[in-house]
């Protein structure tokens, strides 16, 4: 008992190979987890800035499982702590850990939260296979009241793998040892085995709520199917940008206004609206570099899966005909099935939309329909119609799944924002003399010099006839 806190009345470090009943298998998970957190270091500096953690060169690490506190009952028994220490300063996180198809319970979560707060410890860390936004954002409502005083965040299972395997695949662990175990760790979670999967399937209402819709009802904001489609809908969206996070070797993430962060039920009750009065489901993923976000939606009327980013047309190109010219030479190659490419124009006139392969076969229809008009901007657009599959709870995901990496290869990676072009110096002004207070004057002078109407002068008279007889 001497290697575990004086305020633990039993627990053990945590280990690599822990020594655990087949049947526990979240503790087995927990304890690999811990391990490699405490002892791959740029891990462990990973994992814990998500929490709002800073792990430092001088920052030491701790995992502990199967903890038992103080005055605590033998059966209420945390899956982990996590002790960070820097500099004398301690921060402790309690851990519960759920794998396969278990989930968090509300109950037992609140009891956690209680335990922390009479042991002073600083958070709960939640992990699963459920998903959440950012870590901050926890899959359960809690009331204020339980969260009280105690810091709350969540890890999904993929979350924590797709950390693991940024590091790995931009060569960010600098130990060969380090290496090594993390890359255990990772083949370890991505087993079967292991319980860790990610949002495959749509809950049970999915196709009820889809048919009704087709059939011309209205759902209600309010109905516990319409919520139940939007949580799902939250969890598949933080599920596809982590598996695009690791096909990309780049952090992508949901593009979620701050004040949807801050109120989990907030982003559900704006969502479920738009679900409601739109029959879509919408979001955005963010993606380092690219030209523009990447916009998904769901449509459950049309039964279609659509991806588009939306570019500024170049202001330097004067004509509609020139702008579009610039956009589709970014995708010459690409294919051109599925593919729409929608105008946006000046003041308050109509969008157009034209297939792409028509605008390649002539780039001038664009222009006719909107004639004395030059396009303002572009959206390119994957849209998939995939019929009866949009109804079908893992069907529906897994075209999800093909169809937003599909646009990206196709054609996301290879489009680029345009720039203003940089203004240039005109050989009148290449010297700094040419604009200094006197030569500023002198021009200022000139103007004014040329800005004055010259006086016209004053007609002469014409000469007068002689007098006959006086010719010589």
């Amino acid at each position: 008992m001497k290697d575990i806190p004086a305020y633990l009345t039993r627990g053990e470090r945590a280990r690599l190979f822990p020594v655990l009943a087949d049947t526990s298998k979240e503790g087995r998970t927990a304890s690999i987890l811990l391990a490699c957190l405490s002892n791959v270091e740029e891990f462990g500096r990973a994992l814990m800035s998500t929490v709002g953690q800073r792990a430092g060169p001088r920052t030491k690490i701790e995992g502990f499982t199967e903890v038992c506190f103080q005055n605590q009952s033998e059966k209420l028994r945390p899956d982990g702590l996590i002790v960070l220490t820097t500099s004398g300063r301690q921060w402790k996180a309690i851990i519960e850990a759920k794998v396969g198809n278990s989930d968090l319970e509300l109950g037992q979560v609140e009891t956690y939260l209680d335990l922390a707060r009479d042991n002073e410890i600083d958070a709960l860390i939640t992990i699963s296979n459920q998903f959440a936004a950012v870590p901050a954002v926890h899959p359960l409502q809690l009331s204020s009241t339980a969260r009280r005083r105690i810091e709350l965040y969540h890890w999904s299972w993929m979350h924590v793998l797709t950390e693991a395997s940024l590091l790995l695949a931009n060569d960010e662990i600098l130990d060969r040892d380090q290496r090594f175990i993390l890359n255990e760790m990772v083949r370890f979670l991505t087993h079967q085995s292991a319980g860790v999967k990610g949002f495959d399937q749509m809950p049970t209402t999915w196709t009820d709520l889809v048919n009704s819709v087709q059939a011309g009802a209205a759902p209600s904001p309010s109905s516990p199917e319409t919520r139940e489609t939007v949580g799902a809908w939250h969890q598949v969206v933080r599920d596809l940008s982590l598996t695009m996070s690791r096909q990309l070797g780049v952090e992508v993430s949901p593009k979620i206004p701050r004040e949807h962060l801050r109120d989990l039920d907030a982003r559900a009750k704006a969502d479920a609206t738009q679900l409601c009065e739109e029959r879509c489901l919408c979001a955005t993923l963010a993606i380092p570099d690219a030209a523009a976000p990447l916009e998904v939606t769901a449509d459950l009327r049309a039964r279609s899966i659509s991806v588009s980013m939306r570019l500024r047309a170049p202001e330097e190109r004067k004509g509609t005909k020139a702008r579009l010219n610039w956009l589709l030479r970014q995708f010459a190659q690409s294919p051109a099935e599925n593919w729409h490419v929608r105008l946006y124009w000046p003041g308050r006139s109509a969008h157009t939309q034209k297939p792409l392969a028509s605008l390649r076969e002539n780039v001038d229809q664009a222009a006719d329909e909107r004639s004395g008009m030059v396009v303002s901007s572009f959206d390119v657009l994957l849209v998939r119609d995939i019929s009866a599959r949009f109804g079908q709870r893992k069907n529906f995901i897994a075209e999800l799944e093909v169809t937003v990496p599909q646009f990206y290869d196709q054609v996301g990676q290879h489009l680029r924002a345009w720039q203003p072009t940089a203004p240039k110096l005109p050989e009148s002004k290449a010297e700094p003399a040419s604009v200094n207070t006197e030569a500023m004057r002198d021009a200022a002078e000139q103007e004014v010099t040329n800005s004055v109407p010259q006086e016209k002068a004053a007609p002469q008279a014409p000469p007068e006839p002689s007098a006959p007889g006086n010719a010589e």
